[in-house]
């Protein structure tokens, strides 16, 4: 279970991290409280967010996530994705509402462990 099963699985496009896809993914975490974020995911996890400024790189980074997911058909700018590239850090966007990504994502994850 990697980044890039689960990117391809829900059609998710990938923004910035492509040579990261590999990642495995442990997890989910829904979050637009930074704060919450640090404080609570785990390293490994997906980060299902509507924040689109370069302070989520930092937070990714720092907590060894696996990637973010950018939700609400935000707009990640050109300085954001730089910033993910140089970090290393993988930014998807779903299009989706967050509570729809968030569905998708137990669905994936709880078809995927059983399977």
């Amino acid at each position: 279970m990697n980044v890039k099963n689960m990117q391809e699985a829900l059609g998710y496009e990938c923004l910035a991290g492509e040579a990261w896809l590999d990642r495995p993914v442990k997890g989910a975490y829904q979050s637009d409280l930074l704060s919450d974020v640090m404080g609570k995911a785990q390293a490994g996890m997906v980060w299902v967010t509507s924040q689109v400024h370069k302070n989520i790189v930092a937070v990714a980074s720092l907590k060894e996530l696996s990637a973010i997911i950018a939700v609400n058909e935000r707009k990640v700018d050109p300085e954001v994705i730089e910033a993910a590239n140089e970090e290393e850090v993988i930014i998807l966007a779903s299009g989706k509402p967050a509570f729809e990504t968030g569905g998708e994502l137990y669905r994936w994850m709880s078809e995927t462990k059983s399977g």
